[in-house]
């Protein structure tokens, strides 16, 4: 439960984004520009950022018992236009504004959805953080991507592949700051001998090292750390979910993100934000915790054996949850057992995916790998011999 909320709801009268200039309500996003652009008088702007709107770039230090904004509180704050459709064939929930459609495409599999889908619609974020990266942009990094792997991917793949199908996606993330110490213990090694034994026929590497007690006690403070919103894509396990190819594409530059304006979202997709911050907890405090033995790490340096923390302990003294939208251009192929998707950052044009691939060949080069590192080690073996 929150300690504390901070309200970052949109306080117009009429509950419209206008133009500020002429009042037109006919606005959409320039990636190339990262501005809102007015269709009616041509003005350009932007939102002002989440952090200069709502105050978030408060001290982390001063940060006591959990704080979290409206957007990240889990209240539903909907309109009668923007609604969530649930996809029925994966699963996936997608926003649709049905003062522009009636039906959306699912960017997961492709699915075209319906109002009859309809779920209810969740809480609006706090911010987002416009696409940069244009369609075109994104289509010629993803056919590089694949032209790469071109040689050992399913022909039907290679036959099939539709670049021109990628759909521009707002995914939903909490941005986590937090005030923590941090106390580890356990044990390094410094090595002092090395050297080799006989065992039979072969020789084996020793050595020996002086074994200390170590300690580490420092404060922690966590700022704009990326947390998973959505519980389809916190599950990681491969076998059943393919789309955590997203994580793969961070880092995203969030301090520019920017409070919420639904003209960001014309033209583009967004999916519903299904954890709240309870939900979403452990992963925060494993993710601090990993944080903290990285920070550690920098002063380890004279254990060159390692160290091994016996004990790890994070004191969580205030966090701050904030929700936001991030930018995603995302491709999906469905291989007839897995959906594989290529996706790029919004923002970085980083790109990452899967694609099926064509075992028979794959297995056909590894054994011919194999079959030259041999030959080439007994050349080797007779020349030196």
């Amino acid at each position: 439960m929150a300690d504390h909320v901070i309200d970052t709801s949109n306080a117009k009268a009429d509950g419209l984004d206008k133009c500020p200039k002429c009042g037109s309500t006919e606005i959409s996003l320039r990636p190339s520009t990262g501005m809102l652009v007015c269709h009616f008088c041509r003005h350009e702007w932007s939102e002002a950022t989440i952090d200069e709107k709502f105050g978030l770039d408060a001290s982390i230090g001063d940060l006591t018992g959990t704080v979290v904004t409206s957007g990240a509180a889990g209240g539903a704050e909907s309109t009668d236009d923007v609604l969530t459709l649930k996809c029925g064939a994966c699963g996936a929930e997608v926003i649709v504004n049905t003062a522009e459609a009636l039906q959306a495409r699912c960017h997961w599999c492709r699915q075209t959805l319906s109002v009859n889908s309809q779920v209810h619609n969740g809480a609006v974020p706090d911010g987002l953080l416009p696409f940069s990266i244009t369609r075109d942009e994104a289509i010629a990094r993803i056919s590089q991507f694949v032209k790469k792997r071109s040689f050992f991917a399913n022909p039907k793949f290679v036959r099939e592949f539709a670049p021109t199908e990628v759909v521009g996606v707002y995914m939903p993330y909490f941005l986590l700051d937090a005030n923590t110490h941090v106390d580890l213990t356990g044990f390094g090694e410094v090595l002092t001998r090395s050297y080799t034994r006989k065992r039979g026929d072969d020789e084996v590497r020793l050595y020996d090292a002086d074994v200390y007690q170590v300690a580490r006690s420092f404060d922690l403070h966590i700022d704009d750390v990326v947390i998973e919103s959505s519980g389809q894509r916190a599950d990681i396990d491969w076998q059943r979910n393919t789309n955590n190819v997203i994580n793969s594409i961070q880092p995203f530059d969030v301090k520019a993100a920017v409070q919420y304006n639904a003209n960001y979202l014309r033209g583009f997709t967004s999916e519903k934000r299904d954890l709240d911050v309870t939900g979403s907890a452990s992963e925060a405090y494993g993710r601090a915790l990993s944080i903290g033995r990285a920070r550690a790490e920098e002063s380890l340096g004279r254990y060159d054996r390692g160290v091994r923390w016996e004990t790890e302990h994070l004191d969580v003294r205030g966090t701050r949850w904030v929700s936001v939208y991030l930018p995603v251009w995302l491709y999906s192929y469905y291989d007839g057992r897995l959906t594989h998707f290529v996706a790029v950052n919004g923002r970085t044009g980083e790109t990452m995916g899967s694609v099926p691939l064509r075992y028979g060949r794959l297995a056909a080069v590894s054994v011919g790998i194999g079959v030259l590192g041999t030959v080439v080690g007994g050349f080797l073996s007779l020349v030196v011999g």
